[in-house]
């Protein structure tokens, strides 16, 4: 682990080794563990999603609006601007209502800025696309969309932990005291294919990030993260979601996943 006082970084820039500075471990589990069963549950989606390769081969219209996402996700625009969302993200936004994790009181948001307070300064960090509870605004679940990032899996945290610092100031700015702790689930996305992680924060870990401090020895923060085994692994992202048996595995995944968020 990385020792002493650090500088301030924006979330874009965080790395590999700032997850080290702050004894931050990602450990990767199999589906029966980091679900807590298997077989996973069934996708809760128009069975012609499960049926249909593209979206001209889709019957039902809710179907067709969701391949439609997907197969432009398939094939993303390499002009496409900055400042706008991407073909994966709406694709994943599609995705989400689909699969029924968008529900009163929650709403979605894409490109969501946050503040985060790093080593005494405040720096910004923006997700690609979070889900809100609106009954208390906290934020829980954050997403990624890996587009070449050296270290995504360290941005995917420093978003993590801006949502934590975010939910924890509306609480204190509502005169309630904030959470000792949160569990804020994540995923990861490189094009159609996701990785999903549990990224437990408490108070202790939030106030050495906020003063670039190491964490006492001995109490790493562990992130647990699957990786769901698909047919052909080797070609986990040039294929994606679009073979059908990919696209199984992968929806009964983040079926499991809704569990977590909470």
């Amino acid at each position: 682990m990385v020792n002493g006082i650090r500088s301030a970084k924006s979330g874009t820039k965080w790395t590999d080794n700032d997850l080290d500075a702050y004894n931050i471990k990602i450990t990767f589990q199999d589906a029966q563990t980091f679900f807590g069963e298997t077989p996973l549950p069934a996708p809760s989606v128009d069975s012609d999603v499960l049926a249909a390769l593209t979206a001209d081969d889709a019957v039902s219209d809710d179907a067709y609006n969701l391949l439609s996402q997907l197969d432009l996700a398939m094939t993303p625009s390499s002009s496409e601007p900055a400042e706008e969302d991407s073909a994966v993200v709406n694709f994943a936004v599609a995705l989400f209502r689909s699969l029924g994790y968008i529900h009163r009181p929650r709403a979605i948001r894409t490109r969501k800025s946050l503040r985060v307070l790093v080593c005494g300064d405040h720096k910004s960090v923006r997700t690609d696309l979070c889900i809100v509870d609106r009954d208390n605004n906290d934020i829980i679940l954050v997403v990624h969309e890996d587009k070449g990032d050296i270290d995504p899996h360290a941005q995917l945290v420093v978003e993590a932990i801006a949502a934590f610092q975010n939910n924890n100031a509306r609480r204190r700015a509502d005169g309630l005291e904030p959470r000792d702790s949160q569990v804020i689930p994540g995923i990861l996305m490189h094009g159609t294919s996701p990785s999903f992680f549990k990224i437990p924060l408490t108070l202790e870990l939030i106030r050495c990030v906020e003063r670039g401090q190491p964490p006492p020895a001995g109490t790493p923060t562990i992130v647990a993260g699957h990786v769901p085994e698909i047919p052909r692994p080797h070609r986990r992202f040039s294929e994606g979601m679009r073979p059908l048996d990919n696209r199984q595995a992968f929806l009964e995944c983040y079926e499991g996943f809704k569990r977590f968020v909470v």
